[in-house]
């Protein structure tokens, strides 16, 4: 069986302070992988994500930056550049959602999410991917959703991104897998994160939601270092254009 060996490699994981980023970047750095982190909140010292990456003998570059501020993203791309000539890993993983039925939806909600969840990561994957395009090698991970294939109810912003995230890995896969770069997406389904609090919290939705999953359980973040590190490695060299759904078996149903 072949082990799963990014040594040498650096990955960079956006929203890796808590949850599914969280593991996605302990996941790599397990693997061998060096990890640049960012969020709008990240400590650049002594964070958790810090704590666990060095723990592992790996090391972690920390960074802020506000992903629905244009300007501290294109600082940010830049910084990283400039620090980190070479990435070979990008992971696409922050977002958020605001929840508001869609005629009560205001344009301050659509905005924030579209810029977070969609804009940002349209120039994130062009600016560190024309790199890895040049060099004909590197892998593009995005953090899709089953609103990626659904319509949910009072997040229309949200459902949006994510939607059109499923395009987006597409486009970039048909026009980059020829030149040795994967692009491709995991899409989680009902994970126990601060994003799906409210549901949890709601029984009667929490009910139904389980009644629906055949794994009978909510998803755990750990659950994603494992597709996380298929699509890192050259064992995924010939997927392109793929959303992988980490679900429990929801879309099945």
């Amino acid at each position: 069986m072949t082990k799963i060996d990014l040594s040498g490699k650096v990955a960079l994981v956006t929203g890796c302070k808590r949850g599914i980023g969280f593991a996605m970047a302990e996941g790599l750095a397990a693997a061998g992988a060096d990890i640049i982190g960012v969020s709008a909140s990240l400590e650049l010292e002594g964070s958790d994500i810090q704590i666990a990456v060095e723990g592992m003998g790996r090391k972690f570059y920390a960074y802020q930056a506000d992903f629905g501020d244009r300007d501290a993203l294109y600082a940010f791309v830049n910084a990283a550049k400039a620090d980190h000539p070479i990435i070979d890993i990008l992971v696409n993983n922050a977002g958020t959602i605001l929840r508001k039925p869609a005629a009560e939806h205001p344009d301050e909600y659509w905005d924030k999410v579209i810029d977070i969840n969609l804009n940002a990561q349209f120039i994130l994957t062009r600016e560190f991917g024309k790199e890895m395009v040049e060099r004909k090698s590197g892998k593009v991970i995005f953090t899709a959703s089953l609103l990626t294939f659904q319509g949910g109810v009072t997040v229309p912003g949200y459902a949006a991104s994510k939607g059109a995230i499923g395009s987006l890995v597409k486009a970039f896969a048909n026009e980059w897998a020829g030149s040795g770069v994967n692009v491709n997406a995991i899409a989680p389904g009902y994970i126990a994160t601060d994003n799906t609090e409210a549901l949890r919290n709601n029984p009667e939705r929490s009910k139904s939601i389980l009644d629906r999953i055949p794994a009978g359980r909510w998803g755990e973040s750990e659950d994603f270092a494992g597709p996380t590190l298929f699509l890192a490695s050259e064992l995924s060299n010939y997927v392109h254009g793929t959303i992988l759904t980490v679900d429990g078996g929801w879309m099945g149903r």
